[in-house]
């Protein structure tokens, strides 16, 4: 109920399209209700032989009836559907927010697939929270109250048997339906979300599965993900009309017990007899209302189970919004950075990936981090952009603690490059001013002559994630953005692991110069070229090892020593 709860406190946002569509509805149910008493009322006095005029009064009313409820009817769908559509806006706007600050760790607890499924198929599921499970109480209550007062004032018996009914199709009949129902949506979603995280593996790996032949083996499990999906939407759909079809029988067997009531009641002298069939009429429409009630239990259960996954997404997780007051924003100078006894595990691991680690980085220093694979330097990066928070210890920019720093201006001052870098759909043209939109055609194509990548025009095609792109001139590509943003702090991790050496020396003589003022953080697994770095942090199993120059840490004949004189055996 806490997660519906915000789902409602975003719906109460759009409060006048809600009590508009609340009063139109109750207007349309009522004209309904008094479209088919008039009928019934009309019919019996016609039988009667009265004067003409009374009849016409009565043709009168019924057409005002029926076309009072045809514009009341039409304004409430309006007004509800918008409504619905701005919560769901809203809704939206509310879940990026709270997974905005998540990313990128966020994918270290979900799936991809899964959380496509939550971010797309829970939401679209909330926009029948309020025409399904907050609409229809309502005016199914207001509805029925208005019609039993109406009705005790000819018949005591009728109005209870009304009250009676309602309380069957409105309440009891869809609570003992519920109880059930919870553990088959339970089932269903999960097993939507297990289809799209099978889907979403089955597209990204193809070609893996295929050069590996296991495509057989993917395909058997989407299928069977696929089959189960279907028996628990067939099942859930067999229960949703067993519950359909018990209320509408319910509202049947008032319906009779009405007419056995007022019969009586005619004969017995206690009701005039021109009044049953408007009664009956009365029984008839009213439970047209109690209808919504039979499939609210799986709208409630469906919006419930939705939102608690929605809202289980980053929980535990403090994001900007709910830690310190970010407040602090950075100038536009070159940073300097200090990281002081900071420990750091992702979540469900036990082992540390950096443990106990205390570094200085100056304004304007040049500073290379090296060691073996797996030993926490691209994690203390991202740790220095302010992707995760650390576990222990603290890191200081300016001064200021990371956490009260803001992200935007941290990477505003910040060029990134990362072991993998995202490209979109386009062309370069397009992935270039992803930096900004004021660049000229000659800057980019100055960057692209940097990285030796002139051989492309900016409006070369750049299909999704870069897919026609090698792995080196996805690099190259990433570096010249970086290039054209000239921001003062440099992150940096392997950008030109794939990239050929002579190509890699120009790229690095071109960076030393332009950034000879800025702060550089350089990731790399090639030792060549580090003695134009100011200094050199050696990494083993999260833990530095050894800090010192080039010379320095060649001269110590230690670790780093022993790590250039493999390079050297296997390069040459």
């Amino acid at each position: 109920m806490k997660e519906l709860g915000i789902v409602v406190k975003l719906m109460m946002k759009e409060k006048k399209d809600i009590v508009f569509a609340i009063l139109l509805g109750f207007l349309a149910g009522l004209t309904s209700v008094g479209l088919f008493a008039s009928s019934g009322y009309l019919i019996s006095k016609a039988a009667l032989e009265v004067p003409l005029y009374a009849l016409t009064v009565m043709i009168a009313l019924l057409k005002l009836f029926g076309f009072t409820k045809a514009i009341s009817r039409y304004a409430e769908r309006y007004f509800s559907h918008r409504a619905t559509f701005t919560i769901l806006a809203n809704l939206r706007v509310s879940i990026y927010e709270k997974i905005e600050p998540l990313a990128p760790r966020i994918f270290h607890k979900y799936r991809s697939g899964d959380l496509l499924s939550r971010i797309v198929g829970d939401v679209e599921s909330l926009q029948n929270f309020f025409l399904r499970v907050f609409y229809p109480p309502v005016i199914l209550v207001m509805v029925f109250f208005s019609t039993i007062l109406f009705t005790a004032y000819y018949s005591l018996s009728v109005a209870l048997l009304l009250l009676m009914g309602l309380l069957f199709t409105g309440f009891i009949v869809p609570v003992f339906f519920a109880r059930k129902q919870r553990k088959m949506e339970s089932a269903l979603r999960e097993s939507r979300g297990e289809l799209s995280t099978e889907v979403t593996e089955f597209l990204y790996g193809f070609r893996d599965l295929k050069i590996h032949q296991r495509l057989g083996d993917k395909e058997t499990r989407l299928n069977h993900a696929s089959s189960e999906y279907v028996e628990e939407q067939k099942r859930d759909n067999m229960y949703s009309l067993f519950s359909h079809s018990t209320n509408t029988l319910v509202s049947l067997l008032v319906s009779w017990l009405v007419l056995a009531a007022g019969a009586y009641s005619v004969g017995e002298g206690q009701l005039d007899g021109i009044f049953l069939a408007m009664l009956v009429m009365i029984s008839l429409t009213v439970f047209e209302n109690a209808t919504p009630m039979a499939i609210l239990p799986t709208h409630y259960e469906d919006s419930r189970r939705a939102a608690s996954r929605l809202y289980s997404v980053g929980q535990g997780h403090s994001t900007e919004r709910d830690g310190p007051s970010r407040d602090v924003y950075l100038d536009g100078g070159a940073p300097s950075i200090t990281m002081r006894d900071v420990s750091f595990s992702f979540e469900g691991e036990e082992r540390k990936t950096l443990d106990g680690v205390s570094l200085e980085l100056p304004r304007g220093s040049k500073t290379a981090i090296v060691g073996a694979s797996g030993s926490g330097k691209s994690t203390l990066l991202q740790l220095l952009l302010n992707f995760y928070s650390t576990d222990d210890g603290t890191i200081t920019v300016n001064g200021s603690p990371i956490k009260e720093v803001s992200q935007e201006s941290l990477w505003k001052l910040a060029n990134v490059v990362l072991q993998e870098n995202h490209f979109f759909y386009g062309t370069i043209r397009d992935n270039l001013m992803l930096v900004g939109d004021e660049l000229s055609d000659e800057d980019m194509e100055f960057a692209l002559e940097i990285v030796k990548l002139n051989h492309f025009s900016l409006e070369d095609n750049v299909l999704e994630k870069g897919e026609n792109l090698s792995g080196g001139e996805k690099q190259r590509l990433a570096i010249s953005r970086a290039l054209l943003k000239a921001s003062p702090l440099w992150m940096m991790d392997e950008p030109t692991s794939s990239v050929d050496a002579l190509t890699e020396k120009a790229i690095f003589d071109h960076l030393h110069d332009v950034a000879k003022d800025d702060t550089i953080v350089l990731i790399s697994h090639r030792l060549t070229g580090l003695e134009m770095m100011d200094r050199i942090v050696v990494m083993d199993q999260g833990k530095i090892v050894e800090l010192g120059t080039y010379e320095e840490l060649m001269s110590k004949q230690g670790y780093f020593h022993e790590m250039k004189q493999i390079e050297k055996s296997v390069l040459f």
